[in-house]
């Protein structure tokens, strides 16, 4: 079964029906002249004449007694057809290269610089002819008269409106055309009663109706694949060549900057900034680079500028297959930082459940500096109690007479009687991943080092990031 078609509705035709409106707005009939021989002057209104049955009973107060008023307009869609005569081709898309000039938000306008820039995919739109009908409501041949000599002057035969003021809107300007006047509804003898006079105009208006537009961000290139050349310049042995093409790739970024990712913030650095870390390395959170001077407005300003919510920043972590990919915002206290908001779904899943602290069990424990220990209360050791270096373990995981003996980078957990060791660090053969729910902070088991070291979090070289601007 097929997926539903999304839900679409962009009000196209009702934006044809309130221009249609304007272009009858604010006609006027003469009534009579005042004290001083002046013109008396009033305003004729327009209105939806295909109103619902609950909207007319309330414009005339639930009584079929009262009559409307004269004089006034309505209109209303008699026809709606196929224009076969306009067909075009239907699979035709037309791309479009839109780019924006910087917008300061701090001073509200815009600069001279390039900004954003967006790729336009506007599919081919069906055509379709309206039949406008103009009711012209009068309580005598003046008022009539008046107003036919006003509207007929200027359809000579047609004008021409504007759906929007979109000028990527390829559908927005269309004619609205006078094709027949009805000038009375009355027939004659007209007879005992004397029924409001109707003048009935008909327009023609084609128009557009489009589907919806495939916008794409054009992204400035921030890292190239080089050397895909074999020795002998022979590129067409080198791409068959999947050793050679492997191989050889080589990740550049530009100027070399580094960045550090620390505490849901990015840093960028110069390149080689002393002294660098590997990512990761440990549970210890690395210190800020407060020796950098580097904005980053300013490393972005011959490419664009970064949108807050939307630019991207995407890691390659060493001990990941998979990008970590995150939007990043504005750092109002410091522009040498950028918020970094991740996608969870691009972080590894935990496999083992998460622990409520990483602790040292031989300075704390529950009811020495740690809450009292409820079921399932799960802490990562960074320290070994009740192992052979120790004298003896500590009083605080000792319950029941039965003394907790563990290694550090364990992970205990209580039962609600005694503690127990659930994650054994020196027998895992498999990297495994668990969350501090304190600190919401990733961690993995590097089985090779032994030693749990932060998932994403630290120092990323050149050609280890990507900006998506």
């Amino acid at each position: 079964m097929s997926s539903p078609v999304p839900f679409f509705y962009d009000s196209q035709i009702r934006r044809f029906m309130e221009q249609f409106a304007r272009a009858f707005s604010n006609y006027q009939v003469q009534f009579g002249n005042d004290e001083a021989g002046n013109p008396v002057l009033v305003t004729v209104p327009i209105s939806w004449g295909n109103a619902s049955r609950q909207a007319a009973d309330i414009i005339a107060k639930n009584t079929q007694n009262n009559l409307p008023t004269a004089p006034q307009m309505t209109f209303y869609i008699s026809a709606m057809k196929y224009a076969r005569d306009r067909i075009q081709d239907p699979t035709f898309v037309g791309a479009l290269n839109v780019r924006q000039r910087t917008y300061d938000e701090q001073t509200g306008e815009y600069e001279t610089t390039q900004g954003n820039a967006f790729t336009i995919e506007r599919i081919m739109p069906v055509p379709y002819d309206l039949t406008m009908n103009l009711d012209i409501w009068t309580s005598n041949e003046q008022q009539k008269q008046q107003l036919l000599e006003q509207i007929v002057t200027l359809f000579n035969p047609s004008i021409e409106i504007q759906g929007t003021d979109n000028y990527i809107d390829w559908t927005s300007i269309t004619v609205l055309e006078l094709t027949d006047t009805n000038y009375s509804s009355r027939s004659i003898p007209i007879g005992n009663s004397n029924p409001i006079d109707i003048a009935t105009l008909t327009f023609k208006l084609p128009i557009w109706i489009s589907p919806p537009a495939k916008i794409k961000k054009l992204g400035v290139i921030q890292k190239i694949i080089a050397n895909i050349y074999d020795a002998n310049g022979d590129i067409n042995n080198a791409i068959s060549n999947n050793d050679l093409l492997l191989g050889t790739r080589m990740a550049i970024t530009w100027n070399g900057y580094q960045i550090l990712l620390l505490n849901g913030q990015i840093q960028c650095l110069q390149q080689n900034v002393p002294p660098l870390a590997p990512p990761n390395d440990s549970t210890d959170a690395p210190a800020e680079v407060t020796t950098s001077t580097l904005l980053w407005p300013d490393v972005i300003a011959p490419y664009g500028v970064l949108v807050n919510g939307i630019s991207q920043i995407r890691i390659q972590n060493p001990y990941m297959t998979t990008e970590i990919v995150g939007t990043i915002s504005l750092n109002p206290l410091d522009s040498r930082f950028r918020l970094f908001n991740i996608d969870p779904q691009t972080l590894p899943s935990n496999t083992l459940n998460p622990v409520n602290a990483v602790i040292n069990p031989q300075r704390s424990g529950p009811g020495a500096g740690l809450p009292q220990a409820a079921a399932g209360t799960r802490y990562l050791l960074t320290a070994a109690t009740g192992s052979i270096s120790n004298e003896g373990p500590a009083a605080a995981w000792t319950n029941n007479g039965v003394a907790l003996v563990a290694n550090a980078n364990d992970v205990i957990q209580y039962d609600g009687v005694v503690w127990y060791v659930d994650f054994d660090s020196q027998a895992a053969t498999q990297p495994q991943f668990l969350t501090n729910l304190t600190t919401s902070v990733q961690y993995r088991y590097d089985t090779t080092e032994q030693a749990w070291v932060k998932s994403y979090e630290g120092y990323y070289d050149g050609g280890e990031w990507s900006l998506v601007l």
